[in-house]
């Protein structure tokens, strides 16, 4: 038997292939999308063999709609306005007039902490612990309920996020970190010095955190 699960904002649809092909659906739970999948699997009668695959347009319509968690965007100091620079996948490229969306995180949400790695994964400037408590102030001033953290080559030194997102998580933070979602090669290119090669995806972690609500 294979199962095809589609996860839609108003229903969760089933593809059912075993003797011929079959389809139901059910009512989506979006608190838990997990909730309508399970009830669904549990009608059939699945076998040790059973093949189910699924997908979601829940991001999507995240996205589309504007909703999710209540988040803030934690960068190296210097790079908290990389969200709002983007890369260059602007629907009017050449248009200096085109109006852009606005960023999933608000540029007042965007924070900043001392910290540094080079493309080489060698340490510039330590994590500058002692900056943490003020950020837990600011997070709680902002009334956050997730937290997307992103630094240069943290994909190569992940020691420096996993120190920060430890310490959020302790304080009750949601916390979605680059080098442990995402940990590749890839950065904004407009947005870094003329001195630094590109490093690591911040966009994921952000729309990660964003979508937790």
């Amino acid at each position: 038997m294979r199962v095809g699960v589609d996860i839609g904002g108003t229903f969760t649809d089933f593809v059912v292939f075993d003797d011929g092909m079959r389809t139901f659906k059910l009512p989506s739970t979006p608190r838990a999308p997990e909730q309508a999948v399970l009830e669904g699997l549990k009608k059939l009668r699945l076998g040790e063999t059973a093949t189910v695959v699924h997908g979601s347009t829940i991001a999507t319509n995240a996205v589309l709609e504007r909703r999710g968690a209540r988040t803030p965007f934690i960068a190296n100091e210097g790079f908290r306005d990389m969200l709002t620079i983007g890369r260059q996948n602007r629907s009017e490229l050449y248009d200096l007039f085109a109006d852009r969306s606005p960023p999933l995180v608000p540029s007042e949400r965007c924070l900043e902490i001392t910290e540094r790695v080079d493309h080489q994964g060698r340490v510039l400037i330590p994590l500058d612990e002692s900056q943490i408590p003020g950020l837990l102030d600011q997070l709680r001033d902002h009334g956050v309920e997730s937290v997307a953290i992103c630094m240069l080559f943290s994909f190569l030194r992940p020691e420096h996020e996993a120190r920060l997102s430890d310490a959020l998580q302790q304080a009750g933070f949601e916390v979605s970190s680059s080098s442990q979602l995402l940990p590749e090669f890839r950065e904004y290119e407009r947005a870094r010095p003329p001195s630094t090669p590109m490093s690591c995806r911040r966009s994921r972690a952000t729309f990660n955190a964003w979508r937790m609500g």
